[in-house]
């Protein structure tokens, strides 16, 4: 069972807005910065410029049509004198910048001991560069307003904070190689991308693996799906397509993705194998 079917079966399977801007904890914080704000004595243009931000965008945040970036949080705890109780929603405010259908995930990876992500379409969010990322979301069907955009690729550079946590996750990765050859954003940010890869799997708690075009045998036809560890010994998995997604806790469907993730790391390339193929395709392009 999923843990959406869970909540289904307990009535609150609808999509949730609590914090998309304009709801939730998003006006929370806005309504509680601009108390603090009046407290202070401080008009809009003034704690803006302190802030080194507009007076436009202050406003935005206080009515919730915004969702403030980490510095930002930080610098209004400073300046107003709040004493934490802006900063405490940091975690949350991040979490708001992930789309609904995200949360969930980005909250588990978060504290992950160990992940297993097979990707078939676009490079991990992981792995993605900056460019790289823009790119993808500036591609998204119907159209994101340029703040999303912004918003979501502070989120997912900020989930690249895994590959510096202590202690290490331990992480793998499967490539199909057709992802490697997409130039996405262009052959400019599809180089420093492939490059960044190769930087990343140099780490030892990584493994990257690409899954050749040309292989006959291939147990992965089913589609994307990541397999997370957490700290108490449980394995879940995650699936997600068409901005829908799955969080799946049964053990019987885990153990099929499991055993699926095995068979694909053994049809792949090896990781040596893999990092001296992008190194080939980097010298193609």
């Amino acid at each position: 069972m999923t843990v959406r079917e869970e909540e289904t079966s307990q009535g609150q399977g609808r999509r949730r807005p609590e914090d998309e801007p304009g709801t939730g904890v998003v006006t929370a914080f806005g309504r509680q910065l601009k108390l603090l704000r009046l407290r202070a004595g401080l008009e809009r243009p003034e704690f803006g410029k302190r802030l080194g931000y507009s007076a436009d965008t202050v406003a935005s945040i206080e009515q919730g049509r915004r969702i403030p970036q980490p510095r930002f949080i930080d610098k209004a705890d400073e300046v107003l004198g709040a004493g934490g109780l802006l900063t405490a929603l940091k975690e949350e405010m991040g979490r708001a910048q992930y789309p609904a259908f995200f949360r969930d995930m980005a909250r588990l990876e978060a504290s992950a001991v160990g992940l297993c992500v097979y990707a078939t379409h676009a490079v991990p969010g992981l792995l993605q560069t900056e460019d790289y990322a823009r790119a993808v979301f500036q591609m998204q069907r119907p159209l994101l307003e340029d703040d999303v955009i912004e918003q979501r690729l502070a989120a997912r550079l900020m989930r690249q904070d895994i590959f510096t946590r202590r202690p290490a996750p331990l992480l793998s990765f499967i490539i199909e190689e057709v992802v490697l050859r997409k130039p996405i954003g262009g052959r400019g940010t599809l180089r420093g991308q492939s490059e960044q890869i190769l930087l990343v799997g140099q780490n030892r708690n990584v493994e990257i693996q690409v899954m050749p075009t040309d292989r006959e045998d291939h147990a992965g036809l089913g589609g994307p799906f990541t397999l997370i560890d957490n700290a108490d010994g449980r394995r879940l998995a995650y699936t997600e397509v068409q901005d829908d997604s799955r969080l799946y806790t049964d053990s019987g469907k885990v153990r099929e993705l499991e055993a699926r993730y095995g068979i694909l790391r053994s049809q792949a390339l090896t990781p040596c194998e893999s990092l001296a193929f992008i190194e080939e395709l980097l010298g193609e392009k």
